[in-house]
């Protein structure tokens, strides 16, 4: 069964940071680009970043260039998320998915607020 686990969110102030992980399991996680969405409350679900299968090469939205670093572990079948200089902005749910394969988490709920 493909599954894909996030975990790590929370309540944060701004400024701060938390690392999201996505553990996947059910397909071989070493052959598929992986990335990080995330869907604030009223808005459409936003592609924040991606990486090569390989984890050689990533790709970023202009709104989190800078401050968000997408990694993985493909011995571990763990893709991450390091989320620094938080903004009340970034609040969110975030979920991670396996490119071309239609499998969501359940996703993580990520708070920015003083």
């Amino acid at each position: 069964q493909v599954q894909l686990v996030e975990s790590g969110g929370g309540l944060v102030q701004p400024g701060g940071s938390l690392r999201l992980s996505c553990a996947a399991s059910g397909f071989t996680f070493s052959r598929y680009a992986m990335s990080w969405y995330r869907r604030a409350p009223g808005k459409e679900r936003e592609l924040v970043a991606t990486i090569i299968s390989s984890g050689g090469s990533t790709n970023y939205a202009d709104s989190v260039k800078g401050r968000f670093t997408i990694s993985r572990d493909n011995a571990k079948n763990t893709m991450y998320l390091q989320m620094n200089s938080l903004k009340p902005e970034d609040t969110a749910v975030y979920s991670c998915k396996a490119n071309s394969l239609p499998i969501w988490g359940q996703g993580t709920q990520v708070t920015v607020s003083s």
